[in-house]
């Protein structure tokens, strides 16, 4: 009763819906423990949006196989990226909710913002209710993953409905699907590419690396693939490149299967032996640096680089709490309020 109290206080006339703004991404774990580790994979890889994998054959693959045997290697990973503030996802995340909250109110926008993560803390779940709780009545949900993709925010989506799915008043509520080829997330992009190019100069090749899904995926209706290549597009239009001083990658490949190609590790292992010794790498897809661009691209690629004899590698960085990236957030829910 008490969950539902605020409707009660309904004196018959129509009152402005109080508005919060929920900004979602996929999470991280507590502490980079084996067992903390554990508990962030076994909920992320139980997803069936993630891993479309009959259910008791993956379970027994999950239980039986991978998470005896992941964490401990993930969670020397995360050691490398683990800073005095915590996980960098996790860091950046809260800062871009806080710095949102400002430019909102800034622009006289009475409207409050949460963070919540698909796997691990703060839950969609318990996010909602505290808003619920807040006795906002109007959500709007920002995925921070510019590209839509069945498994990110599609199971966004998954978790929010299955939260919203057990409530008796549902909130109005508007779901931001992509951002892909938004102008805002476009300049922005386009113009922390061409910053590092003013500081370090041209690189020879310029590497767009987005994260990697199961080429079937794409088979099946996904458009992840398709906003990819728009992105690309558009940046390297604002850019100003021709063909051959770019290429477009996918990384963090899992499994046998056939992911979507190039992959990056491959492609940054053969560019030397082509001529090409100086490259720079971006990676689109993510809107906070986390443990896929900061060990996987700066370490781990950079090494497979510098080890075929490529000569520089620089990693451009997320557009993370950026100005220009807070504003784009603020033009993209603003006019849902």
């Amino acid at each position: 009763m008490a969950r539902f109290s605020g409707l009660l206080k309904e004196s018959g006339h129509a009152k402005r819906a109080k508005v919060g703004v929920l900004l979602l991404n996929l999470g991280t774990p507590d502490a980079p423990t084996a067992s903390a580790v554990r508990r962030y994979l076994a909920e992320f890889l139980s997803d069936p949006r993630v891993v479309e994998i009959p259910k008791l054959v993956w379970m027994m693959i999950l239980h039986g196989i991978i998470l005896r045997v992941r964490p401990a290697k993930s969670a020397a990973l995360y050691q490398k990226v683990w800073t005095a503030a915590g996980s960098p996802l996790m860091d950046i995340s809260l800062r871009q909710t806080a710095k949102l909250a400002d430019k909102l109110k800034a622009d006289h926008h009475d409207v409050s913002v949460h963070l919540a993560m698909r796997y691990g803390s703060p839950s969609v779940a318990s996010t909602l209710q505290t808003m619920h709780q807040n006795g906002i009545d109007k959500i709007v949900v920002l995925p921070l993953y510019p590209q839509y993709a069945a498994p990110t925010t599609g199971s966004a989506f998954d978790a929010i409905a299955t939260e919203l799915s057990q409530w008796r008043y549902i909130p109005s509520l508007h779901f931001i699907n992509t951002y892909h080829d938004n102008p805002d997330f476009i300049n922005a992009l386009a113009d922390s590419i061409r910053a590092d190019f003013d500081a370090h100069g041209k690189p020879q090749k310029l590497v767009l690396s987005y994260h990697g899904m199961p080429e079937r995926n794409l088979h099946l209706g996904d458009p992840y693939y398709c906003f990819c290549v728009k992105t690309t597009r558009l940046v390297i239009e604002q850019l100003g490149l021709s063909q051959d001083e770019f290429v477009m990658t996918f990384q963090s490949r899992f499994g046998k299967a056939k992911w979507l190609q190039p992959y990056t590790d491959a492609t940054i292992k053969t560019l030397p032996g082509e001529g090409v010794r100086d490259v720079a790498i971006v990676c689109p897809a993510f809107s906070a640096d986390c443990l896929e661009t900061l060990e996987e691209i700066v370490g781990e690629n950079g090494h497979i680089f510098a080890n075929a004899g490529g000569e520089k590698f620089r990693y451009i960085p997320a557009l993370n709490d950026s100005d220009a990236h807070i504003t784009m957030m603020a033009n993209l829910v603003k006019p849902h309020f």
